[in-house]
Parts: structure tokens; C-alpha cells; sequence
């Protein structure tokens, strides 16, 4: 399975809570919801369609996770919703129990996070999406195991709040495979990683 991660970031690198407000109050964010201005259904709604059209399933992080599994369920008759909620998940913690799993999920243990998704990117079936997540996604960046990274960037600046990029020095190129800006200013940006800078 291919490993595809979509996001929606700030122009500072922010993703946390873009959906609102207590989504994720860490570090005192009060900016919770901040990409609700600049959606649309054709370019923004469109680029999660296109990042699940080919899905296999889902990966997350606890704390995403916890939050998909609250909202997505009740969404029932959306075509979205309905695809989001057929498809097979998987979380990684190191706090939930295989008693606290709803939303057709499979537990990765935190400690085999790694080896975990090692193995589930041998699988064949479609791709492997990861939204929201950022620490997830900061380890799957570190350790090279992102085949496609969907990058929904919002002309907003906020400050200061979650990254979903590696602070450890290394330098990663990535290919830019397409892009296209909506008339709120919006850029859907698909990137691929380009081998050796």
C-alpha cells in the first residue's frame, strides 16, 4: 500500500485543529477551526476526494483518530462519509486498549509503530491515508515511509501549533506533481519524495 498524507497547513506549517474550536487546545491553541474560511467544495472539498479515491484504508493517531471516530459515523447517507466510514482504519497508540476500538479499526501498538506500518506498506489494496496525525506523520517523514504527501495550504499565518515536519535536520527532496489554487487563495499541493537532494 502506498502511504499518502493529507493535510491542511497554515503558510507557517501549522496544522493542528484546522477543524475547531477543542478539536486540539495542546500548548494553549486558540485558533481551533481556522480552515473553515477558505473552503470550497471544488478545489478544498475536492482534494480529500481525490486523496481517498484510491484508499484501502485508513491510518491515524490516537488523538485524530478519537476525533474522526465522534464525528464521521453520524454522517451516514454523505457519499464521503459513507466511503470514510466502509473503510478499514488503523490507529497507532500507546494508550488504547483493542476494548476501546469502534469505526471498523485495528490497533497498532505505539511501540510497533514503526514495524507496524512497515509491514501494512507491503500489503497490497489501494492506499493508505493519513489525515491529521502530525506526530504520526512527523515519524512517518523521518523514517521515509511517505509515498505522497497532499499539502491543502491556507493563506493564513497562525503563529505557532502542531507540525507535521521532521526537527531533526535531515534534508528531504520532494517532486512537485501537481498543483491548482482555489479563488480563496487555497493551494492543493501533491508532492512525491525525489531520492537524494
Amino acid at each position: 500500500m502506498r502511504i499518502l498524507i493529507s493535510e491542511f497547513i497554515s503558510l507557517d506549517g501549522v496544522v493542528q485543529a484546522p477543524g475547531g474550536q477543542g478539536e486540539d487546545d495542546d500548548g494553549g491553541f486558540a485558533h481551533g477551526g481556522w480552515s473553515h474560511p477558505f473552503f470550497d467544495a471544488e478545489v478544498v472539498g475536492g482534494a480529500f476526494v481525490d486523496a481517498t479515491a484510491n484508499a484501502g484504508a485508513l491510518l491515524f493517531g490516537r488523538r485524530t483518530w478519537q476525533t474522526m471516530a465522534g464525528a464521521w459515523p453520524e454522517r451516514a447517507g454523505d457519499p464521503f462519509a459513507d466511503k470514510l466510514n466502509a473503510l478499514p482504519k488503523f490507529v497507532v497508540s500507546r494508550t488504547l486498549g483493542e476494548s476501546d476500538l469502534t469505526w471498523n479499526t485495528t490497533l497498532i501498538p505505539g511501540d510497533e509503530l514503526v514495524a507496524g506500518i512497515r509491514e501494512l506498506r507491503e500489503r497490497d489494496g489501494g492506499d493508505l491515508v493519513v489525515m491529521g496525525s502530525p506526530t504520526l506523520v512527523r515519524t512517518l517523514l523521518s523514517e521515509g515511509l511517505v509515498d505522497e504527501l497532499r499539502l491543502i495550504i491556507m493563506p493564513v499565518l497562525l503563529g505557532g501549533g502542531k507540525s507535521i515536519f521532521p526537527d531533526d535536520g535531515g534534508l528531504r527532496a520532494l517532486e512537485l506533481v501537481s498543483s491548482v489554487t482555489s479563488d480563496a487563495g487555497v493551494n492543493v499541493c501533491v508532492y512525491r519524495p525525489a531520492g537524494k537532494a
